[in-house]
């Protein structure tokens, strides 16, 4: 899910490292997800702001700018920060990766799909062009480092978030290559009422003739309105297994 609307935290403790079974929710086919990589590694995590895509409907505009204004209000990304610095103590940032070919950036982007990048921020930012094209249902902008600051905004409100890649392949149209992955998104935000987020989608990742990804573009199986109303409504929790 691109960075388009979240959830803020009654605490602003950041998510349990544990990935104990408690987290494993009854029925679900989907993983927990563990605490950002990006916080030990020293991927690019900062602080931004969403801004909804030029044609998006005016509700859906509304939506994203008064979301995006109680994140910014509640955001802990100073605690984050402070907590990044001190684990960075003595650990190395991933190398960018040498992409030669489709079947190096789809086996990048396995490897950020495992990581759940959409859900913990921690993405390789060295596969992407800096004017890259980041668009979905609610918006489009341009700019890697843009992308980053709105992960950085986002990521802390997520609450047992999972991810379930469930295909990924490379294509071609006209004289353009690109990947195409299929996935399950689900995770509770972080606010007084618990709103649970649950998305089908996919993503498209255009490629230069560098084999740069110049275009990360999202569609999704509801519409942006009903995306986002699932922010404002109430969800029980799911019995574990079990009970």
């Amino acid at each position: 899910m691109a960075p388009s609307a979240a959830a803020g935290p009654p605490s602003l403790a950041r998510p349990s490292t544990s990935s104990s079974s408690h987290l494993r929710r009854a029925g679900s086919a989907l993983q927990p997800v563990s605490v950002p990589r990006a916080l030990v590694q020293g991927r690019r995590r900062l602080t931004g702001a969403v801004r909804a895509a030029p044609d998006a409907p005016p509700v859906v505009r509304a939506a994203v700018s008064a979301v995006t204004e109680l994140l910014r209000a509640l955001s802990p990304n100073k605690a984050l920060r402070g907590a990044a610095t001190q684990q960075q103590q003595g650990e190395e940032p991933d190398p960018d990766p040498t992409c030669g070919s489709v079947e190096d950036v789809l086996a990048v982007l396995r490897d950020d799909y495992r990581r759940a990048y959409f859900l913990t921020g921690d993405f390789t930012p060295g596969i992407y062009t800096e004017d890259c094209l980041f668009e979905d249902p609610t918006i489009k902008f341009r700019g890697l480092s843009r992308y980053s600051q709105n992960l950085g905004l986002l990521v802390p409100f997520f609450d047992s978030p999972s991810l379930e890649l469930e295909n990924i392949e490379k294509g071609s149209r006209a004289e353009t290559k690109f990947v195409k992955a299929t996935w399950k998104l689900r995770t509770y935000l972080r606010l007084p009422w618990r709103p649970l987020v649950a998305i089908g989608g996919s993503t498209t990742y255009d490629l230069d003739g560098d084999f740069k990804v110049t275009r990360h573009s999202e569609s999704w199986d509801v519409s942006a309105l009903q995306a986002i109303a699932q922010i404002f409504v109430s969800a029980p929790e799911e019995k574990l297994e079990g009970s």
